[in-house]
């Protein structure tokens, strides 16, 4: 087997791809960063941040536990409906083992306490959606819409608000036959994730530390980048679907065969890599940004009053509980290595 075709989080695949969608979600979702932005201050952004980071590694348990009582149950045989985890050959089957907590939410819990969690799930789904619909209308409103159509009023604004809202939720629905047929929920989020992200990670990142980039190469970073991800999606749909002629994947040795089994996390750096060429190479082909423009956008262009500001921002307590998180993170990296 290739190298490329390791499916297993090799370790090569996370250290370049785990960062550039970690970053490119907390970073510049506007969903996620909202929160951030609407902070009084530099200070109450930067500690919210940091807070919120130590809450995000909650989950790392959150997610592992239930699983291991799962898994003790359905040995055991001590719960019945979990026994469906377990194949005939005592090894755990991965496409039912990702059910594990609805089934022992069914399965386990008394029906009161039953009804209390999936009411729980439901309120947290439900807030979580309105968050990303709200932000799709907000995007596609505000930054293309009102581009084309800049003496639309309030009203118009808020009725194509709303049809780009259900918009959002019809594709959701159609899409859902293809999330049903991948390998696993978790691990298509993560494919999908990792074809978007290195596009809009390339812009935002080097943005902020090239200052000869401009709005050329970042336009053409962005459509070939999103190119990438959409033909790597349009080859994996129909394997998903189970379309006729599909059912088994494409030709062993073609090209189609080779780009549906590389692995989402060396696609996702090839993307990368691909990105970081095309927005140097157009932005160095084409005229400098004028130095006006980017006066506190990059970190070669911060004002030494803006760095005397944000310096007055943070003190050492903020750098010890950054020091800690980074600290955290590492050690659950090289304690959970498979």
């Amino acid at each position: 087997m290739a190298w490329y075709f390791n499916g297993n989080y090799p370790w090569l695949g996370m250290l370049i791809c785990a960062p550039i969608i970690g970053l490119w979600y907390w970073c510049t979702d506007q969903y996620i960063v909202q929160r951030a932005l609407g902070a009084p201050t530099e200070r109450e952004a930067r500690r919210g941040t940091i807070f919120a980071a130590y809450l995000k590694l909650l989950p790392v348990f959150i997610f592992i536990i239930p699983g291991m009582i799962a898994l003790a149950l359905a040995k055991t045989g001590r719960a019945d409906g979990l026994a469906t985890m377990i194949g005939p050959n005592g090894e755990v089957i991965r496409s039912v083992a990702q059910s594990a907590f609805p089934l022992m939410v069914r399965e386990i819990l008394p029906a009161g306490v039953r009804g209390l969690v999936v009411a729980g799930l439901l309120a947290a789904l439900m807030s979580s959606l309105a968050g990303v619909f709200n932000a799709c209308s907000t995007l596609f409103t505000m930054d293309l819409y009102q581009k084309f159509r800049p003496k639309a009023t309030q009203h118009q604004l808020v009725w194509i608000g709303r049809v780009a809202t259900t918009a959002m939720v019809l594709v959701g629905l159609l899409w859902i036959p293809v999330i049903q047929g991948a390998k696993g929920l978790y691990d298509y989020l993560q494919g999908v994730q990792g074809y978007l992200a290195p596009p809009i990670f390339t812009v935002f990142f080097l943005g902020v530390f090239m200052k000869r980039l401009n709005a050329k190469g970042c336009l053409s970073a962005l459509v070939v980048g999103f190119l990438l991800g959409a033909f790597r999606l349009a080859v994996d749909t129909p394997v998903a679907l189970g379309m006729a002629g599909y059912e088994q994947g494409y030709v062993a040795g073609s090209f189609l065969w080779i780009v549906n089994n590389i692995y989402f996390q060396y696609y996702s750096a090839f993307i990368f890599l691909v990105c970081v060429v095309v927005m140097i190479a157009v932005s160095y082909a084409t005229e400098a940004p004028e130095e006006n423009r980017l006066v506190g956008l990059t970190y070669a262009t911060v004002t030494d009053e803006h760095r005397r500001e944000s310096r007055r921002s943070w003190n050492r307590l903020d750098v010890i509980n950054s020091g800690v998180v980074l600290l955290l993170i590492l050690i659950a990296y090289l304690y959970f290595n498979g």
